[in-house]
């Protein structure tokens, strides 16, 4: 008895490249016969869509050339002249090839040369279009390219590598693969590396928050925590700081935005407060006169303006003033120089008026015996200096008898 034969495995047709070849060739030599005018009007139509589209890549170019490299119309037309010619070329032929009659076959392929390049096309101008409204938002200002030095380099990395995965996916969606596993693996490898390299990622994300936001610029005074000094660098992971003591304190970028930051640069005043006391022999006629006589040394600076000045208390041993006043500059050593002015004509003013500065003092008063109290010093002081009596002038004293 004879076994029974199994099914084979079902396998793909075999395809003869050698006849579809063959077949393309007939059917485009048939092609070119039967619609010859059809064919040469739309190869003209097709050569004017390609050098419009040149034009306006030539276009793309002279808008790139602007002074404001940042500018809107510099951010579009850097993404028109990074169009490729193979992309006109493909735009060119499927705008015409309805029109022509092509054959199936050709048609197919016109239909997916054309669909790769236009999604990688657009994949090229989504990218120049992101890094251009990066560039655009992070300013203009001198320090913005020595600041995106370090982090546009990682930023154009990062952003290449995302579109053009996407573009890939979507290419391979076109082709009918079946991109679910490729997408699942692309997301746990993603989740893998961001969990990996969490601490560099939080520093790129705070360095674009201060190239966007702009917290400080470079040159900037700064006060962070227990640091106070000038920027002198905005790096990809670090800030560096110039303290006022002279050391460099590099800070991580997180950590920088996570606490709160003054910023001196962005002062457009800046207030001054002076403590001054007098001592208490000063008349009260005098007294009332001190305020009057600050207000008008310190409104004789042209940058400096008076808030209020008073008398605030008794102090231990001065009668205490507080004196109120902006300097309108943003630059510190104007700032500085004008606080030394104001301080000196203080000085000049109240030893001209006769006004003594009070210092720390202490005055001890004994009383007598019935409780009064005594000054510590006596109000006349007479030295009385008797005529030393010679040493053999001295008579001996006589013992009494007894």
């Amino acid at each position: 008895m004879a076994a029974t034969n199994k099914s084979a495995p079902a396998t793909l047709p075999d395809v003869d490249v050698e006849k579809s070849i063959a077949q393309l060739w007939r059917d485009s030599l048939g092609w070119l016969d039967n619609h010859s005018l059809q064919i040469l009007i739309a190869a003209a139509i097709a050569t004017g869509v390609f050098f419009l589209l040149v034009g306006l890549r030539r276009l793309g170019m002279k808008l790139c050339d602007k002074e404001d490299h940042t500018g809107w119309l510099s951010v579009i037309g850097r993404a028109i002249s990074r169009t490729g010619t193979f992309f006109m070329i493909m735009v060119s032929a499927r705008l015409v090839s309805g029109y022509a009659q092509t054959p199936d076959m050709v048609a197919r392929t016109i239909t997916f040369l054309f669909t790769v390049s236009a999604v990688f096309q657009a994949a090229i101008w989504a990218r120049e279009i992101v890094l251009g409204v990066i560039e655009h938002r992070a300013g203009t200002d001198a320090h913005r390219a020595e600041a995106l030095g370090s982090a546009m380099g990682i930023i154009r990395l990062l952003v290449t590598v995302v579109l053009f995965a996407v573009a890939i996916i979507v290419v391979l969606d076109n082709l009918g693969v079946n991109v679910t596993g490729l997408v699942a693996g692309l997301g746990i490898g993603g989740i893998a590396i961001g969990l990996a390299a969490q601490g560099i990622f939080s520093d790129l994300f705070a360095a674009l928050s201060i190239l966007f936001d702009k917290p400080f610029r470079r040159g900037d005074a700064i006060k962070w925590d227990t640091t106070s000094g000038t920027v002198e660098q905005i790096g990809l992971k670090t800030t560096r700081v110039r303290a006022i003591s002279g050391e460099e304190v590099v800070i991580s970028n997180a950590n920088l935005l996570n606490k709160e930051l003054h910023n001196m640069a962005r002062l457009h005043r800046r207030r001054h407060v002076l403590t001054i006391g007098v001592t208490y022999q000063t008349p009260p006629a005098v007294c009332a006169e001190i305020p009057a006589m600050i207000r008008a040394i310190v409104e004789a600076h042209p940058k400096c303006q008076m808030i209020r000045c008073g008398m605030t208390g008794f102090g231990a041993s001065s009668l205490d003033y507080e004196a109120q006043f902006d300097v309108l500059s943003e630059n510190y050593d104007e700032v500085f120089e004008a606080r030394s002015k104001v301080c000196i004509d203080i000085l000049q003013r109240f030893n001209a008026e006769g006004i003594e500065f009070a210092y720390p003092t202490q005055t001890s008063f004994t009383a007598a015996p019935d409780g009064t109290l005594v000054m510590p010093y006596p109000s006349e002081t007479k030295l009385v200096t008797p005529d030393p009596e010679p040493a053999t002038a001295r008579k001996p004293r006589q013992a009494k008898d007894g």
